[in-house]
């Protein structure tokens, strides 16, 4: 199923990544015995080393334009989950899977060599189901509030609000909805919001939805919450990574954190933030900019 007309591109950029040139992209990914459409971002010089930056269950590629305009270096690649911003809707909500995403996702890698990985939440899933494969691409990984163990009860808070579908009279309500919901992002400022609001709506009959396929929220309420194990994954990997974690986090707890320091990754917390930090503050920035760098 192609994407409503609704959900038609609009050009916003942050006044954030205002100094560098943003570009669009897609790749088209085989599912199911039909052709579907992973639409993306771009930001840095082409010919600089590629960086894939996968977001979080219910945002868009756009969330990493902060974080674009605080790198250097790289040629940074943004994209839409199938079902999110400009990505194709998929015709059927049990296809809204992290196995499906990384479908869609090697296509993206298919023309990479090596390639480095920030993921927020669901982006660190699908990032560690890619670098535990023999034969990858990804030669060091940021995970952003994600690791092996995913507790039932975070999983639930999320599914409390992934299962509505809300529609706003004005972006203004939307905004609020946002700020509510993703309170845990941290201390943003009012543009930061209007950002997150503005690559965020679709507009429908009457005002403004969110702009994903409320059909993402299939799988998640087909089964009650529990905890996720992904250890098997985990211990497969053998590339470096940095651990994010907010401070006040419910999916990544501490007890996971201390693990994947114990196990050889790189750890940082951001503070006064929950799940998950929304890389936009420039301390932050400056932590992945090294760690990348390393």
């Amino acid at each position: 199923m192609k994407r409503p007309r609704a959900l038609q591109f609009k050009a916003v950029r942050s006044k954030a990544a205002r100094s560098k040139t943003m570009r669009l992209g897609e790749t088209r990914y085989a599912l199911g015995g039909a052709f579907y459409v992973m639409r993306h971002v771009e930001w840095g010089n082409p010919d600089s080393p590629p960086l894939v930056c996968v977001h979080g269950l219910t945002r868009t590629g756009r969330d990493f334009d902060g974080l674009a305009a605080g790198l250097d270096g790289y040629r940074l690649i943004c994209p839409d989950l199938p079902g999110r911003g400009r990505s194709d809707w998929l015709p059927d909500g049990s296809l809204y899977t992290p196995g499906t995403y990384v479908v869609a996702l090697a296509a993206l890698l298919a023309g990479l060599d090596t390639v480095k990985w920030v993921g927020t939440s669901l982006g660190g899933i699908c990032g560690m189901m890619i670098a535990a494969m023999p034969g990858q691409p990804i030669s060091r990984m940021v995970l952003n509030d994600v690791g092996p163990h995913i507790p039932a009860a975070a999983l639930a808070r999320i599914r409390e609000y992934i299962g509505t579908t809300p529609k706003f009279p004005t972006m203004a309500a939307l905004q609020l909805h946002l700020r509510q919901i993703h309170a845990p992002f941290g201390t943003l400022t009012g543009k930061q919001w209007d950002h997150l609001a503005e690559t965020s709506t679709r507009p429908v009959p009457g005002g403004f939805a969110l702009h994903y396929d409320p059909a993402i929220a299939a799988p998640i309420l087909a089964t009650e919450p529990a905890d996720v194990d992904l250890s098997i994954l985990w211990a497969a990997i053998t590339i470096p990574m940095l651990s994010l974690r907010g401070e006040n986090s419910d999916l990544l707890t501490p007890d996971t954190h201390a693990a994947m320091a114990a196990s050889g990754a790189a750890t940082h917390t951001v503070l006064n933030t929950g799940h998950a930090p929304a890389l936009m503050d420039a301390p932050t920035i400056a932590v992945i900019a090294e760690y990348l760098a390393d």
